[in-house]
């Protein structure tokens, strides 16, 4: 076996995977640059250059505008002709429940801090000196976390529902007037 016919044997073998003009090794990639001098306390200072950027030719700045201005953002003067009711709908849904569960977990905190510092017992107190109840009948049980936390949830519950409601209501409304006045235009524009 002579060495040319090894050197064919290994270009077929890898030659399908690759394309011809790819055959040969990349070369090999140019040397780094040295690094700068380091200063040990008694020698001399050496000075390296900064790079600085390319400078763009006379008349042009790197943008394309004038020399000297930064180009104007751009402006985009869009009519909002129609909101869909179904994401609408979703998206106040999703929004209204999480109002929901803010608003659960600011009752429940309120109401548990209100009954750490005795504002209840106070208050079930006033309630039965002014109206003489019996001793046996307490108007504390007004103020169980399960009745409190609970009228909570349900009133937070129909708000959530009311406002999933309106919201699509309106979505309903505005692509009726949309229809007739054209929409709502709305110009966005770059930072400057």
């Amino acid at each position: 076996m002579t060495t040319e016919g090894t050197d064919r044997g290994a270009d077929r073998a890898w030659a399908p995977t690759r394309p011809a003009h790819l055959a040969a090794p990349p070369p090999p990639p140019p040397p780094a640059a040295p690094l700068p001098p380091t200063r040990s306390a008694g020698a001399p200072r050496t000075v390296v250059p900064a790079r600085t950027a390319p400078v763009p030719a006379p008349g042009r700045s790197g943008r394309g505008g004038k020399v000297g201005r930064p180009p104007a953002p751009r402006r985009a003067r869009l009519v909002v002709r129609r909101l869909d009711p179904w994401s609408v709908l979703k998206f106040s849904l999703v929004y209204s429940l999480c109002l929901l569960l803010v608003g659960l977990i600011a009752v429940t905190s309120l109401y548990y801090a209100l009954d750490g510092i005795g504002v209840f017992d106070s208050l079930a107190r006033a309630i039965d000196t002014l109206t003489d109840a019996p001793a046996g009948n307490s108007s504390r049980q007004s103020f169980r976390p399960t009745l409190i936390i609970g009228a909570a949830a349900v009133l937070l519950g129909i708000n959530s529902l009311l406002l999933t409601a309106l919201a699509t209501l309106g979505a309903f409304l505005y692509n009726l007037c949309a229809s007739f006045a054209g929409g709502i235009e709305v110009t966005l524009a770059e930072r400057d």
